[in-house]
């Protein structure tokens, strides 16, 4: 045995199964990720589990196949590609469960043609999503970050009138790019804030128009007038590289652009040109067109930018919702019920 397949063995946990013990003929679901014990106890209950042991770093691509080889159910994250490859080959499998509400990591069309049913978690994670959304922006605005670092290297020697003055965001426009329940929930809060709410999205949402007084816009009409721009709208082929230098050349050049959405969305060398010739103001991103992005990343380098990584979600409650809800969803498809979040 060489020693990276030692070092790979030892890094999946054998969640269920105590020393010595021969597997049982359950099904076989593999997490790709560590969660943690109280989580997975019912899906113990009627399946052998087996989990990559790490909160933070991939399970290798070679670990992933192998493992997806042999299972019934698949637990996953965004950044696990779930492709024809790895699909084609794993005959046991039911059902993949990706801890996003996105599944852009999932090739749909072969899932569906390999019976595999797919599930995400989306409404549990929307007001968690629109409290960082709106943070983001408020961060971006009020130039937080670049304060926080200004007082921690000591350079706070004394107060002037427009030391590290940003830009207001009460009263004022915010125009919103996907217009699904997280848009929905930052619009509640911009309405917080006397804010104009300003939308575009594939449909008009009139429901949204009469409860948040929120007015649609073409794509075009919505950057010109947004004083800050937000992208919530998931990553398509309509969708990818919707921001553009052109759409930047359309915003204020007092206008600040966040995007909680997909990083694919942006154009991301048109973005950092856009931020170099301040054709606009600034950029709050959780999002990146690769992941992670490096400490040298050009992006990094700006002060107009606050720059995190991909946290939407990321708080204590919602994290464990949505671990509990995919593992609902595998216990549903290995009961041969229908799962509680199906894409398809």
């Amino acid at each position: 045995m060489s020693d990276k397949m030692t070092i790979i063995e030892l890094a999946i946990i054998p969640v269920n199964m105590k020393q010595g013990e021969k597997k049982m003929t359950r099904p076989y679901v593999f997490i790709t990720r560590k969660l943690s014990e109280e989580i997975l106890a019912p899906l113990k209950e009627i399946a052998d589990v087996q989990m990559w042991n790490s909160e933070s770093e991939a399970v290798p691509r070679e670990v992933l196949l192998e493992e997806a080889q042999k299972a019934d159910a698949l637990l996953t994250m965004l950044s696990d590609k779930v492709d024809r490859e790895l699909l084609s080959h794993s005959r046991n499998l039911k059902v993949v469960a990706n801890l996003a509400v996105g599944y852009d990591n999932i090739d749909l069309e072969a899932a569906s043609e390999t019976g595999v049913i797919v599930c995400n978690t989306p409404d549990v994670l929307t007001e968690t999503t629109a409290d960082l959304t709106f943070a983001l922006l408020l961060a971006t605005a009020r130039r937080i970050t670049e304060a926080q670092e200004y007082v921690k290297e000591g350079q706070w020697q004394s107060w002037s009138p427009y030391l590290l003055a940003g830009a207001d965001v009460h009263h004022k426009s915010i125009g919103i790019i996907g217009m699904g329940k997280i848009g929905q929930a930052v619009a509640r809060r911009a309405n917080g804030f006397g804010m104009e709410v300003l939308y575009h999205n594939r449909n008009r949402h009139l429901e949204a128009e009469r409860e948040l007084g929120a007015s649609y816009r073409s794509f075009e009409q919505l950057l010109e007038q947004s004083d800050f721009v937000v992208c919530l709208t998931p990553l398509t082929e309509a969708t990818r590289h919707l921001f553009d230098r052109d759409a930047f050349k359309l915003m204020k050049k007092s206008a600040f652009f966040i995007n909680v959405g997909r990083g694919q969305v942006v154009d991301e060398e048109e973005l950092i040109e856009a931020l170099q010739q301040n054709e606009i103001a600034g950029a709050g991103l959780d999002v990146f067109y690769q992941e992670p992005i490096g400490s040298e990343h050009p992006l990094l380098k700006m002060p107009q930018v606050v720059a995190i990584p991909h946290i939407g979600s990321a708080s204590v409650e919602t994290r464990t919702t949505m671990m509990k809800l995919c593992c609902d969803n595998i216990m549903a498809v290995l009961h041969g019920k229908e799962p509680k979040t199906k894409v398809r």
